[in-house]
């Protein structure tokens, strides 16, 4: 998994859905990544729904699956 993924995908409202998954900060040799699920409308703040620690394998998974069933697209931070 890359040092830091974003997925978005727009919503008709002109705001996004994101999910973002980052290492973990845990002990070497680690290998866990923090999924955090969420929607930002600007110019408000971002609204985080869910985060969750996932195994490295699992989170590789989850964003195959998010992209491939979900809509969502690899993208830049949004904020």
């Amino acid at each position: 998994m890359p040092k830091h993924l974003w997925l978005v995908r727009p919503r008709p409202d002109g705001g996004w859905d994101y999910v973002s998954f980052l290492p973990a900060k845990e002990p070497v040799g680690a290998t866990t990544v923090e999924m955090r699920e969420g929607s930002h409308l600007p110019p408000q703040l971002p609204l985080l729904k869910h985060r969750k620690r996932l195994g490295a394998e699992e989170a590789e998974s989850c964003s195959r699956r998010l992209q491939l069933e979900a809509g969502f697209l690899s993208s830049e931070p949004l904020f």
